[in-house]
């Protein structure tokens, strides 16, 4: 069994080796790392040319597995993305024609912009790690971590994605814009060349799996728990909120609590883990009575409920 140092210092290459690609967002990177060990999956949502694909595509080089990337489009259909089977004229049977969901890291790029029906293609992938094809199951491989990409301005063209699709992703993240003194660094760095033609493996898969076995071990307080779903719960009761966090968000908040201590080198989890965790856990879960397209009113909402929910402390 993989101890914690093992964990701590796998996730601390995978944040290293992504940020050689994308400059001054270690903060980000680290959560996009959480949600991989914690077995979930992240919604990248910015505007364009903030390095959202760029920062998928240089985790699946950071990781010595298998990447697939899906371009999103109108015209894409659910077979498209999980696979069909196909008649073979030669054994006179239909064989199954696996889909870009066989891999281990896939980009879902641009994910707005496919049709309900070939967004749906992808919940039981996320939730069930399988494929079901014509009455036939086929496992995914393990890991299998979805990084989908958005852009939240540009509506015209696109399909919002429905709230079952949303509550799929452990995490919403943003990229963010540069400081200036990170832009001048990234322009001296790809002034001269592309680092993410360089980037090579940090982990391996074996790696990966045998850290999220650990961070199942990791220990969370009972009162530790009960403030977890005290925040949950709250997000229920707010005002102007038609629809707050689900179980499945309580259950993503444990888990991803848990792989951010350990990646932080502790087996035990604190309550400052679940205060750092909570808004790109719950937020984008969040459906509110004035409308969707405005995200920042969802995480000040679970801001709020963090100063008012009190936190435990020794003394509990």
């Amino acid at each position: 069994m993989m101890d914690i140092k093992q964990v701590e210092e796998i996730g601390k290459n995978l944040v290293h080796n992504i940020g050689r690609v994308i400059v001054g967002k270690e903060h980000t990177i680290g959560l996009l790392v959480t949600a991989l060990l914690a077995d979930g999956h992240v919604l990248l949502e910015d505007m364009p040319g903030t390095g959202k694909t760029k920062m998928a595509k240089s985790l699946a080089a950071s990781l010595d597995g298998r990447f697939s990337r899906i371009q999103f489009t109108p015209d894409l259909l659910p077979g498209d993305v999980t696979g069909m089977h196909v008649f073979n004229r030669k054994t006179g049977e239909f064989d199954m024609r696996k889909g870009p969901v066989f891999t281990n890291v896939l980009l879902a790029d641009e994910i707005n912009r496919a049709t309900p029906r070939t967004q749906s293609g992808l919940l039981e992938c996320m939730e069930e790690r399988q494929v079901t094809a014509d009455g036939e199951r086929f496992k995914l491989a393990e890991p299998f971590f979805v990084i989908a990409t958005q852009n939240p301005v540009e509506t015209a063209g696109t399909f919002p994605l429905p709230e079952a699709q949303l509550d799929r992703f452990m995490m919403r993240l943003s990229v963010g814009l540069p400081s200036k003194e990170e832009e001048i660094r990234m322009l001296n760095i790809y002034g001269k060349e592309d680092p993410y033609q360089s980037l090579s493996p940090a982990a391996g898969l074996e790696e990966i799996n045998g850290a999220k076995e650990k961070i199942h071990e990791i220990f969370v307080h009972p009162e530790i728990e009960k403030y977890l779903v005290e925040i949950v719960t709250a997000t229920r009761k707010r005002d102007k909120v038609v629809m707050g966090a689900s179980p499945r968000a309580a259950l993503a908040l444990l888990r991803a609590v848990k792989a951010y201590a350990a990646l932080k080198g502790r087996e035990y989890c604190i309550p400052d883990d679940v205060k750092e965790l909570a808004v790109p856990v719950l937020a984008h879960r969040l459906k509110l009575s004035y409308g969707l397209g405005r995200g920042n009113e969802a995480e000040n909402m679970i801001r709020e409920i963090l100063g008012s929910v009190p936190a435990p402390t020794e003394n509990l």
